[in-house]
């Protein structure tokens, strides 16, 4: 009797003491939930440098220039019209009054592309820079790239600049020598912030004598395309 009771105590420690195997096993065995977001970075903001400099001491355009300081490709699109609007511009205030013109009167529309593109130090005003040298140069003659095809099948030529120390670019000055202009009318405009038109062209009228020159106008770089075709239309050159 005492080995069957001996037996049995035995028996039921053993599955107590399984029991308890069993229960901390599993308390120790899990795992504390992980977190599967990935945390994201914020990146910087960027920031815009302000223009420097007031408008009235610098030119009336910043540069526009291609990649790597490479010259972007002259613009030109042919229609076999007998008007071409050729405009250099810094920036794009010339340029839309250009494309406006062009569009309105279903003209030509050509870009005059320095082959040196002006950089900012460039235009930098308030130094000895390039574009100051070249506007008390009278020699000065900035090489453009490319040129204008057939310029002998139009009549009518706009030339668009923006006004450097109340003057038109140099640049022009290439321009207009490139080309014979006898016969033709040509009508300048300009884009300035402040500056009037004034004799903004006697030089390029001095180059072109053969032509016929009509008197320039001033827009403001904002200048709507109706208020660029009430100027062309009262030319009644259509």
């Amino acid at each position: 009797m005492k080995r069957i009771t001996a037996i049995l105590l035995a028996v039921l420690m053993v599955l107590s003491l399984a029991a308890c195997a069993g229960e901390t096993g599993t308390a120790g065995g899990a795992e504390p939930p992980q977190n599967s977001t990935a945390a994201t970075q914020t990146p910087d903001e960027t920031k815009v440098p302000s223009e420097m400099g007031n408008e009235s001491q610098r030119p009336s355009e910043t540069p526009d220039t291609a990649p790597d300081g490479a010259a972007s490709e002259p613009r030109q699109e042919p229609t076999g019209s007998k008007i071409l609007v050729a405009y250099f511009s810094a920036t794009n205030n010339t340029e839309g009054v250009a494309q406006k013109l062009a569009d309105g009167l279903g003209a030509d529309l050509y870009e005059i592309v320095p082959e040196q593109p002006y950089t900012d130090e460039d235009l930098d005003y308030n130094s000895d820079c390039r574009a100051n040298r070249e506007q008390n140069d009278s020699t000065a003659r900035p090489a453009i790239s490319g040129t204008v095809d057939n310029m002998e099948q139009y009549d009518v030529v706009f030339l668009g600049y923006p006004i450097w120390w109340g003057e038109a670019p140099k640049i022009m000055s290439t321009f207009i020598e490139s080309y014979d202009f006898s016969g033709k009318t040509i009508i300048p405009f300009c884009t300035s912030g402040s500056s009037r038109f004034g004799d903004s062209d006697s030089a390029l009228r001095s180059a072109a004598s053969g032509a016929t020159w009509l008197d320039g106008h001033r827009f403001s770089a904002g200048a709507s395309a109706e208020d660029v075709m009430a100027w062309a239309d009262g030319l009644g050159i259509k």
